[in-house]
C-alpha cells in the first residue's frame, strides 16, 4: 500500500485490547488470542463458485474454497493454534460440504487434525447438511469475549463478529486505495471476511452506524501489513 506512511500506524500485525483480552489482528484477515492459543477467521464463503453454479447456471471459475484453504493452511502453520473458530458462512450454503472436492475435503481434515475446531453458525450456513469434522456452537465465549456471526444490536462489550465484510477506502493525491478491513471502538470488533470469493461492504455504510455509534478504527490489510486508519480518514464508495 503506497500510502503507508501517511497513515497512523504500519505493522505487519496490530494489537488492542477488548474486554480486558489481548487481541492480535493479524495480516492474513484473521484473529489471534495468543492467551488461548485460539485463532479466529471470518466469512471463509467455501464453494461460492459451485453455489452459483448450482443455484443460476452461473459459472465462476472453481477455484475458491481451494484458494481459501490454502490461505488458512499458510495462517495456521506460522501460528500453530490448539483451538480454531470459523465465525460463520464457512460454507457459502447448507449443501457446501456436499460438493467439496475430494482433494479439498482432505485439507479441512488436514487443517483440523490435532487441534479442537468449532464451526459458528452463520446466515448463510445455519443448517450445514453433511458433517465436515469440528464442533458446531451458535455462539462461543472465550474469556471476556463473546463471538458470534451477526453483530448483535446489544452486542456491546467483547463481541467478536463477522457478517458485513467490512472494507474501509482511503483517498490522498487523487489515488484511491479499498481494502478488507477490521473494524473496532476498542469495546466490539467485526473482522474482515476470509474467503477468496466475497465482496465487501464500505465501513462508511449505514449498517456500522448502529454498532459504533461513538466513531472506530478501521484496521486495512494491505502489502502484508495493517494499517490503523480513523475513521474521519476513510472515505464512501
Amino acid at each position: 500500500m503506497a500510502l503507508g506512511l501517511r497513515l497512523e500506524k504500519t505493522t505487519k500485525a496490530a494489537g488492542l485490547m477488548l474486554a480486558g483480552e489481548a487481541l492480535t489482528l493479524d495480516r492474513s484477515g484473521t484473529l489471534w488470542l495468543a492467551a488461548h492459543r485460539t485463532l479466529v477467521v471470518s466469512d471463509l464463503h467455501l464453494e461460492k463458485g459451485s453455489s452459483f453454479a448450482v443455484r443460476s447456471g452461473q459459472f465462476l471459475p472453481p477455484y475458491d474454497t481451494r484458494e481459501t484453504l490454502a490461505c488458512l493452511h499458510e495462517v495456521i502453520c506460522r501460528l500453530d493454534p490448539a483451538c480454531v473458530v470459523a465465525l460463520g458462512d464457512s460454507f457459502h450454503d447448507a449443501r457446501g460440504p456436499e460438493r467439496l472436492e475430494p482433494g479439498d475435503r482432505a485439507m479441512v481434515a488436514a487443517l483440523q487434525e490435532g487441534r479442537d475446531w468449532i464451526w459458528i453458525a452463520g446466515n448463510h450456513d445455519a443448517k450445514v447438511s453433511e458433517g465436515v469434522g469440528g464442533r458446531y456452537a451458535g455462539t462461543l465465549a472465550i474469556g471476556g469475549l463473546t463471538l458470534r456471526h451477526e453483530p448483535a444490536a446489544d452486542g456491546g462489550e467483547g463481541e467478536i463478529a463477522g457478517h458485513l465484510h467490512p472494507c474501509g477506502k482511503v483517498t490522498m493525491r487523487g489515488r484511491s486505495v479499498r481494502r478488507r478491513c477490521f473494524v473496532t471502538d476498542e469495546r466490539r470488533l467485526v473482522m474482515p471476511a476470509f474467503g477468496a470469493f466475497t465482496g465487501g461492504l464500505n465501513v462508511r455504510a449505514a449498517a456500522f452506524e448502529p454498532l459504533f455509534p461513538k466513531g472506530f478504527t478501521a484496521h486495512l490489510l494491505g502489502d502484508g501489513r495493517v494499517f490503523a486508519i480513523g475513521r474521519n480518514m476513510l472515505g464512501k464508495d
